[in-house]
């Protein structure tokens, strides 16, 4: 479970510190390398919902097998990239491929509790949280060592070895007999709905390209999502068997809400990560390997924090403590310039730690407790693909404010946007009534 929920997060941590060496070497811009970082979110964002329903209808560990061979064939491909678009290419693979992973945990811990009668997922679910921060403060340094020794192609050859031991683990211990008896003899697209998962996929494809590129001329772009959601929104009402039951989304205000906050959050959290670390080694002259230690305080943080609040119910202090976080630290940045000391940089990242602890622990817990648990994994991959529409977003918006390199001007731009953000997150969060029930029934067990 922990393993194949950790494939996103190191990919994403490491592609923080590669940015600046892939553009060198293929001369692309920041705003073309953005593409990299869009193009896995926009995989997973598709593939998470999707996956999750499967695994919802037939079990985590034919799913899981099949990501895991994924991620390891978009390793070599990666590994092996003539030129950017192939390598944008590979991480479209390699973003359907780590879709299962989150997915299958959450499918594994609401069965198991079912099973056993227990609802006590507390540890377990800050576990998952954990383990991701975990990774995260090993991608960065990771990253720039591995950059250091084998230049920036060794960082897509680590999912070749990593892919290989989640195979192996799913293989050893997935339940084999994991097709539900109430789905033996079912038809597949009977069950899939795959016309509301085609305008799904449609609707998220036409609004990365216009937040890639926005431009007026490229207007019909929006309009094109505007009719392809409201078509969506038409098909899953009336399906009979829905990808999405946005009637019971209708009915569920608490999880819509959170769904909206976990795409605040994460734009916030990914425009730092990519953005402040492209600043660091171009705006600032720091190495990729000094880029990856300089976010150690901000991962090292977030596990204290993940681990130290983990057991606690309380989600909604849990969310206002990451949105004033999110505040505080966005204002920071407009601190930073060229000359910068090394510890106001370490500073700057230790206080998008606290945040980035209890926000990603916060969400899950909100998901578990809100949604219908036989729906759990479509739910948990539907939050997964909130939090991707929020780093395409952080993404295209790192691509406009440094069209050309990470230069203190477009840090400040960019900050602007996230204090925005970030303060809005924390309206939302302060107004929503909803949050003094949620976590009540949550075991600390």
């Amino acid at each position: 479970m922990v393993l194949g929920s950790v494939l996103n997060p190191i990919n994403t941590s490491i592609l923080a510190v590669s940015l600046v060496p892939i553009g060198a070497a293929f001369g692309a811009a920041p705003a073309q390398t953005a593409w990299l970082v869009s193009a896995l979110y926009l995989a997973t964002a598709i593939g998470q919902p999707v996956v999750g329903r499967l695994i919802d209808l037939y079990g985590p560990r034919r799913l899981y097998l099949a990501g895991m061979a994924l991620g390891g064939l978009a390793g070599l491909v990666g590994t092996f990239a003539p030129n950017l678009g192939v390598l944008i290419a590979a991480r479209v693979v390699l973003g359907f491929g780590t879709c299962a992973g989150y997915p299958a945990a959450m499918y594994l811990i609401r069965s198991e509790a079912d099973r056993t009668g227990r609802d006590s997922p507390a540890g377990i679910l800050t576990l998952l949280a954990v383990a991701s921060q975990t990774v995260a403060v090993i991608g960065p340094p990771l990253g720039g060592l591995l950059i250091a020794l084998g230049g920036w192609r060794s960082t897509l050859a680590l999912n070749v070895p990593l892919a290989a031991v989640g195979f192996l683990f799913g293989m050893w211990r997935l339940p084999r007999t994991d097709v539900p008896p109430r789905r033996e003899g079912t038809r597949l697209a009977a069950e899939l709905d795959l016309a509301g998962m085609l305008l799904f996929a449609g609707a998220l494809v036409t609004l990365l390209l216009f937040l890639m590129n926005p431009h007026v001329e490229l207007w019909w772009l929006l309009a094109l999502t505007a009719a392809l959601a409201v078509g969506f929104v038409v098909r899953e009402v009336r399906a009979g068997k829905p990808f999405v039951d946005v009637r019971v989304l209708r009915g569920n205000l608490p999880l819509v809400t959170t769904y909206a906050r976990a795409l605040l959050a994460y734009l916030v959290a990914y425009a730092f990560l990519y953005g402040y670390t492209q600043w660091t080694e171009e705006g600032r002259g720091l190495s990729a390997s000094q880029a990856g230690f300089i976010q150690l305080p901000l991962f090292a943080t977030a596990i204290v924090v993940s681990t130290t609040m983990g057991r606690s119910t309380d989600i909604r202090v849990k969310l206002l403590v990451g949105a004033i976080g999110q505040v505080v630290a966005s204002s920071l940045l407009f601190l930073l310039g060229a000359g910068s000391g090394i510890w106001l940089l370490l500073l700057v990242s230790f206080a998008f730690g606290i945040p980035q602890g209890v926000l990603n622990l916060a969400l899950q817990n909100s998901v578990y407790q809100q949604a219908d648990p036989a729906r759990m994994a479509s739910s948990a991959g539907l939050l997964r693909t909130f939090s991707y529409l929020g780093a395409m977003a952080a993404s295209a918006a790192t691509g406009a404010f440094y069209p050309h390199r990470a230069d203190s001007a477009g840090l400040h731009e960019l900050a602007m946007l996230m204090l925005v953000v970030a303060a809005l997150f924390l309206v939302i969060t302060a107004a929503d009534r909803s949050l003094a029930r949620t976590g009540s029934s949550l075991a600390k067990g």
